[in-house]
């Protein structure tokens, strides 16, 4: 558990050790046994790479000061949680889990003394620590937002042998403030293979990100190789699968892992990954290398893995590792593309540098009359919605090229029929229909032929927009339902059905904006992030990136945007936003300010 507090709260005494480059936390000063036990709070760290270590309990401490510090030793840097550890009886220290869970708070725990049996005898004492949930992160590192009042018991004995306080019961976990949690913690992305997915990439295999939490100043470069090891988390593990042996671990005489000055990283496996063949190894190391790719900077180029003899299994670069894999998405879009005010489909080169034209074949041309598109991820074929969204159209972007035969909505009104589609890594197109009579989701294999409904069994509301994955895996949806829309993920799954084709769910959804009333607009942004357009209850309409677990990123959100209605984000980070605003076609780029690309235009989207 850990803490924070306002401003009203006393500061932490800092003692800083120049030589050592190391902050200790200084215990609490004299406090009352009575009265209200306030949160800690957060102290101001300048230097990110300063680790934080908390001072011990001190002599005859008194029973409030031992909560205190035990609060305050657990937003520390100790790797085994040593120093908070002292505050603890010994039999409390063996039962206690810190690592089991990490409940984030809005702000730090308060903590109110409670009466107990033996209270008025003075051996015995009780605190009851209250906040307002945010998150939890469990044991396999994996964040989930979580609303709702927080409430646990931390009991205080007087130890016989030494007579002093210390701590006998407590939660499991660790419980901590929003602010304390963003900075002693980071999200990282691990990677694992999507499983059972058709891929447009060569016959090679499809990364998929799962995102967890571990604690950016202890030894993060372990920590992540620890727990991808240990598979993926518990919503990822349906539809993706490791490389590695299940059970494969460090070796047991393995207690940390660091690059060498050639920017190698060794890692000595145990008996499990001995008999691997070079073809899994190298699967093995490519996993390795796009999670430590992600953990920057950590400067890591190169993977050698060792059996649990020291023998060299297999070494692995970053050349060959693309080799293996088509890591997030295959190549980087040439073009940004939207509906022109002759509503035909027109591109524009992702670098800015030329004027909108209209794409090659039938989507293209005037008579196209479209209100929204979608185009392949290696760009040679579109999908256009007619302006009316009763017809979705499948045409190649090729010279004379004509339109497919159409997918058809019988919506009442132009509202309730096709949402803007999208095309998923595998070549795959999918559409929800908003027919309040029938509302389904569909997706056309190699974005041709009889469209499949995707069943979707735990969807509560009606679909308004739908963002597929370029892994294929995961899926983002903006789901309404009486009058009140929401962003949800959920994981695309595919079993062996009649005629050998795969019957397609999505399953395990799950809201990543349960504080929002209102979500208008979203794009996928990155392995795991989206760009979302939506207002809090009685806030105002704002844009922002939001993780696929429903946690913030660290970084500044995108500058503020008057009157946005669309927006369109490529998985390759380093390409500019563009929306659709009261201003047109806009675009973001890095470092910059909005930009006006073309009054007359709606519908912004890059490939997928």
């Amino acid at each position: 558990m850990g803490a924070e507090g306002g401003g009203r709260r006393r500061a932490l005494r800092m003692a800083a050790y120049a030589g050592c480059g190391v902050l200790l936390l200084a215990g609490c000063a004299s406090m009352p046994d009575s009265g209200d036990l306030r949160g800690v709070e957060s102290t101001p760290r300048q230097n990110a790479q300063v680790r934080v270590f908390a001072m011990p309990p001190h002599e005859n401490a008194r029973p409030a000061e031992i909560v205190q510090g035990f609060l305050e030793a657990l937003t520390g840097d100790d790797p085994q949680y040593e120093t908070a550890r002292k505050y603890l009886t010994e039999s409390a220290s063996r039962r206690w889990d810190p690592d089991g869970s990490t409940t984030v708070l809005t702000d730090g725990p308060n903590a109110v003394p409670e009466p107990t049996g033996n209270r008025e005898a003075g051996d015995e004492y009780a605190f009851t620590l209250t906040g307002s949930k945010v998150a939890v992160v469990d044991a396999q590192h994996a964040y989930t937002p979580a609303l709702g009042d927080y409430s646990g018991t931390v009991h205080l004995t007087m130890v016989k042998k030494t007579h002093q306080w210390r701590i006998d019961a407590l939660p499991q976990g660790v419980v901590m403030g929003k602010s304390d949690f963003q900075r002693n913690y980071m999200s990282v992305n691990k990677y694992y293979y999507a499983s059972n997915v058709p891929t447009a990439t060569g016959g090679r295999l499809s990364t998929v990100a799962d995102p967890v939490y571990v604690r950016s100043k202890v030894d993060p470069v372990t920590s992540m190789v620890r727990t991808l090891l240990k598979g993926p988390t518990r919503w990822l593990a349906p539809v993706a699968t490791s490389g590695f042996p299940q059970g494969t671990a460090l070796r047991k005489d393995v207690t940390t892992l660091s690059p060498d000055d050639q920017n190698k990283l060794t890692v000595p496996l145990d008996q499990r990954a001995d008999r691997v063949g070079r073809s899994q190894c190298t699967k093995m190391a490519a996993q390795l290398l796009f999670t430590l790719q992600d953990l920057t900077p950590t400067g890591v180029n190169r993977v050698e893995l060792q059996g649990s003899g020291g023998r060299k299994l297999c070494e692995l670069n970053e050349e060959r590792a693309e080799i293996i894999a088509a890591h997030s998405m295959a190549k980087q879009p040439e073009y940004e593309y939207f509906i022109d005010g002759k509503h035909r489909l027109v591109r524009l080169s992702a670098s800015g540098s030329r004027d909108p034209e209209p794409v090659l074949g039938a989507l293209g041309e005037t008579e196209a009359n479209l209100r929204a598109a979608a185009v392949s991820r290696n760009e040679d074929t579109a999908a256009g919605v007619s302006a009316d969204g009763q017809n979705l159209y499948v045409a190649s972007m090729a010279s004379g090229a004509s339109l497919g035969a159409a997918v058809v909505s019988q919506g009442a009104s132009p509202d309730d029929r096709l949402t803007t589609p999208s095309w998923d890594g595998g070549g795959n197109l999918w559409v929800a229909d908003r027919d309040r009579k029938q509302p389904r989701l569909l997706m056309l294999r190699n974005g041709a032929g009889k469209p499949v409904e995707v069943r979707t069994p735990g969807l509560d509301g009606r679909i308004d927009a739908v963002r597929v994955a370029a892994d294929g895996v995961r899926i983002a949806l903006i789901v309404e339902k009486k009058g009140k829309t929401s962003l949800q993920i959920g994981r695309v799954e595919r079993e062996s059905g009649n005629g050998g084709q795969a019957d397609v769910s999505v399953l395990g959804l799950r809201s990543v904006t349960p504080q929002w009333e209102k979500v208008t607009a979203m794009s996928w942004a990155g392995t795991s992030r989206l760009v979302v357009v939506g207002q809090e209850s009685g806030g105002v309409l704002q844009m922002r990136y939001v993780q696929v677990d429903g946690s913030t990123p660290t970084g500044n959100s995108p500058a503020s945007l008057t009157g946005v209605k669309q927006i369109a984000a490529s998985e390759d980070e380093r390409l500019p936003l563009v929306a659709y605003s009261e201003d047109g076609i806009v675009r973001l780029s890095a470092g910059a300010q909005w930009q006006k690309v073309v009054k007359e235009g709606t519908a912004p989207v890059y490939p997928g």
